[in-house]
């Protein structure tokens, strides 16, 4: 205050900077238009949008944002609001006619619009660059940085206090990939979320694609193998920057090779002796100087109070940059001076809670923060719509703090949990109202081109921290049905999918017990099935592990979510190749099934279901038939597997008429129960349609498959996986029926179908390839067979590895082709060393072991002498 006691006059905000543009068409836009916004004396951008908004002869209507981005150059408006902008500036400057400059901006913009694309244009941009910082200090860091990259070395940003977030790390890291970029000096430029190893694969395998490198198919770990093999020879000018790398281990074997043509940009909150070698510069980022922090409150306030004032806020924010930008939003905001915020920081700040420990942060840096939050907050909350802004930032507070999908936002689950928090039924735009409060305080980021949500780790644990347990639990609730209902049916989009992860995992770890009390959200076992369901089969089972884990911890051993965690569990474990282990699992969980719910419970049942699988696969149909028919589930639980899984193991024990005959009879059971569409009911067509062919009509199998298709595509769609499954064994039956050309095709449409839906992983897609093989041979070209089942053994050894039954069969063909190709001399050395894995791994008597032996006789009687 004034001694008078009026307020003191606040100047205008900073002007607005152009961005860097090399020479071009664009460029001399931006120039024109620079100009006449000096002339005009550098306008407040509120007044700009207050005069447009007021002429209704104005051919464009542009927003304030997007205002500043036509003013900078920061891309290409469209013309209407280009020529409103200008037009706008020349009256502005006291310009009478301002049709001349109307027509200038307008041959101008159609010349920008239309010129040839740049030399630039060749540049592969992988990920968002961050935006630029309003205010972006240049500070000595960024000078450290720029040394350190001109000696060619890779750099890992850091900083001063171990921990320590929202120093800039990011912001130097963006203005860093900027400027190269704008200077030419780049033909890749590659920005990727590091926050674990799973989002560091992801962000190669995108690099990777972007750069035609691989195919859509190829999976994330195969397609970064061959990005960081490009990297390490090519000739092109490359950037790669790895944000928030927060633990160093997870780039273990992912670190960018070392190519004089190349960089490496790190930033981390660690400084581990690992990120700092001969070919690596550490780059401390430490907290604003005092004249940094005073020189960027007074540019982003516009303030003219004495320069003591100004000090002392910044003395009061700590000098930590994420402080200062979130006051000086409030400051802006609200029109106020730096000694009112100085009081009203204190008056919260008094009685803010800290932070937890694991921030990173010293004890005042903690208490800076939460008291800014809750300054912030409370006028986000302040604005239309009311109320809103500290709900939503408590959903984002438990999300991946890297990207919120905002369609999250304005889910039925969230609304109906801010209806439950008192706020009067909020519709989606009051909703997105909301969010743009929020991003107007610097609270959140809201990207409105991508449609994502970010937050920085401290406003998080600041609005964590605040969140009472009787408030977290059913808020977590809330946000984890918000991602089922998000999450669609079918993962096609694998960046949309490893967000949906990220969320998930980020959501379990902020929130405690929370998704396990009073038992597990069905979101995490969802999680954990989708991974195997994308062919992470290796993952799948690393989750299921971590979940069982947590049950036994959380409910105890007899809880029916820690029977349903082991059972998950020992399907993973099959399908990653440890089908014995599986049964062996299984078993034991019977044992404690059988005791805890009971023979007939739906659990048991499927546990039953599954050791018999199990069995039957290792070799022992006739135990696996014992098994399902002591004692035999009734069709009074319509959903149970027993009835169906036994008539499959009559067929699998030898009878395949036995088993046409046990799914006839079923079939009419749940036609009746169950109405011709519901899932048990075409499942029992399908195994029935199968066990045809196998009883040897497969005319009749193809007939029925056929009808089969035509009432899932109805009732499921063209990319259920039973859908897919149905076209499988379609085009299997088709082969059979003595048309392997038609079947090698239509297994080739299918598997083109299955990459694009489930991945070139998923099991369903290694077993087309595996036909797609068989076919080939079948139709007389045994070359072209021993090269697709040379490239399917390359993959299952990588994804399922070398014991795996599927892998071991895939080999038995192999070896089978290569020796109907003309080289029996090859064949059975491939046979010989099949057989022994098959002993070691299946034992002497296994079905499959016999067949290797009989198959390693024929080809030794057919070797030359």
């Amino acid at each position: 205050m004034d001694a008078d006691g009026s307020r003191p006059e606040v100047r205008r905000a900073r002007p607005v900077e152009r961005v860097a543009l090399p020479p071009g068409p664009i460029r001399d836009l931006r120039e024109m238009l620079y100009r006449l916004y000096a002339e005009a004396d550098c306008p407040r951008i509120d007044r700009l949008a207050e005069a447009i908004l007021a002429d209704d002869a104005l051919p464009g209507s542009p927003r304030k944002d997007l205002i500043i981005k036509i003013i900078s150059g920061d891309g290409l408006a469209s013309q209407q609001d280009t020529v409103t902008v200008a037009v706008t500036l020349a009256r502005e400057a006291g310009r009478d006619d301002t049709a001349p400059v109307a027509e200038q901006v307008r041959q101008l913009w159609i010349t920008a619009r239309t010129a040839p694309a740049r030399s630039d244009d060749s540049v592969v941009r992988v990920g968002r660059v961050p935006r630029p910082a309003a205010w972006f200090q240049d500070r000595y860091a960024h000078h450290a940085l720029l040394r350190a990259a001109r000696a060619g070395r890779s750099v890992v940003l850091t900083q001063v206090l171990s921990g320590l977030g929202g120093v800039g790390k990011t912001q130097l890291a963006a203005q860093f990939a900027r400027s190269l970029d704008a200077a030419g000096e780049l033909d890749v430029l590659a920005w990727i979320t590091a926050a674990n190893r799973q989002a560091l694969v992801a962000g190669y395998a995108d690099t990777a694609h972007a750069l035609r490198l691989c195919g859509p198919e190829t999976e994330p770990t195969a397609a970064a193998d061959r990005l960081l093999s490009w990297l390490e020879h090519t000739s092109r000018r490359c950037l790669i920057v790895l944000d928030n790398l927060d633990s160093p281990a997870d780039a273990t074997g992912l670190w960018p090779p070392d190519n004089p043509r190349g960089r490496t940009l790190v930033t981390t909150r660690r400084r581990d002796a690992i990120l700092h070698t001969d070919n690596r510069t550490m780059v401390p980022v430490g907290l604003f100087t005092p004249p940094e922090a005073a020189d960027y409150l007074t540019q982003a306030t516009g303030t003219t109070e004495p320069r003591s004032a100004v000090d002392s806020l910044a003395a009061d924010l700590g000098l930590l940059p994420l402080a200062l930008a979130q006051a000086a939003a409030y400051i802006r905001d609200h029109g106020i001076d730096c000694a009112t915020y100085r009081q009203r920081l204190r008056e919260h700040g008094l009685t803010a809670r800290l932070l937890p420990p694991d921030d990173g942060l010293p004890d005042d840096h903690r208490t800076i923060v939460a008291a800014i939050w809750d300054v912030s907050i409370t006028a986000a909350d302040n604005h239309r719509p009311r109320g809103l802004a500290r709900p939503l930032l408590e959903v984002a507070a438990l999300l991946d703090p890297n990207g919120i999908p905002d369609a999250l936002f304005t889910t039925t689950a969230i609304t109906a949990h801010l209806g439950r928090a008192g706020i009067t039924a909020p519709d989606p735009p009051a909703i997105i109202d909301g969010l743009h409060n929020l991003h107007r305080l610097h609270l959140i980021t809201h990207d409105v081109d991508t449609h994502a949500v970010g937050i920085h780790a401290l406003v998080q644990h600041a609005t964590r921290d605040r969140c009472t347990p009787a408030r977290l639990a059913p808020l977590a609730r809330a946000a984890a049905d918000a991602l089922l209902e998000i999450w669609p049916g079918v993962d096609r989009d694998p960046v949309h999918t490893q967000t949906l992860h990220a969320n998930t995992t980020a959501l379990r770890t902020a929130t405690g017990d929370a998704l396990f009390t009073p038992q597990v959200h069905r979101l995490l076992f969802q999680a954990a099935r989708r991974l195997g369901n994308t062919g992470q089969v290796a993952a799948a089972v690393i989750a299921a592990e971590q979940l069982l884990t947590s049950c036994l911890r959380i409910l105890g051993p007899d809880h029916p979510d820690t029977l349903a965690s082991r059972h998950n569990l020992a399907w993973w474990r099959g399908e990653a190749g440890d089908r014995a282990g599986a049964a062996t699992a299984y078993e034991q969980l019977l044992t404690d099934q059988l005791r805890i719910l009971g023979p007939d419970h739906p659990g048991t049942l499927a546990t039953r279901h599954n050791l018999a699988w199990r069995r039957g696969e290792a070799g022992d149909p006739h135990a696996a038939e014992r098994l399902l028919a002591d004692p035999s589930p009734v069709l009074g639980a319509p959903t149970a597997a027993g009835p169906r899984s036994l008539a499959w193991r009559r067929g699998e024990g030898g009878d395949p008429v036995g088993a046409v005959t046990a799914y006839e009879q079923l079939l009419a059971d749940r036609l009746r129960v169950l109405g011709p569409d519901h899932p048990d009911t075409l499942i029992t067509r399908h195994g029935l349609a199968w066990w045809r062919g196998e009883a040897g009509d497969p005319a009749g199998a193809v007939t029925a498959y056929e009808e089969l298709l035509s009432d899932r595509l109805r009732v499921l769609g063209p990319d259920h996986l039973d859908t897919l499954a149905t076209r499988h064994n379609l085009a299997q039956w088709r082969g059979e029926a003595g048309d392997p050309v038609g079947a090698a095709a239509a297994t080739e449409h299918l598997l083109t179908d299955q990459l694009r839906v489930v991945g070139p992983d998923h099991p369903h897609a290694l077993a087309s390839r595996y036909n797609l093989a068989q076919w080939r041979g079948e139709s007389g070209d045994p070359a072209g067979a021993v090269t697709a089942y040379e490239q399917l053994l390359a993959d299952q050894l990588r994804v399922l590895g070398p014991d795996h039954p599927d892998t071991l069969i895939t080999r038995y063909h192999l070896a089978h082709w290569r020796g109907e190709a003309g080289d029996p001399i090859g064949a059975a050395a491939a046979t010989e060393h099949l057989l022994a894995d098959q002993l070691r791994v299946l034992g002497p008597d296994h079905p499959h072991t016999l067949a290797t032996r009989h198959r390693l006789a024929r080809w030794r009687d057919r070797r030359p002498d």
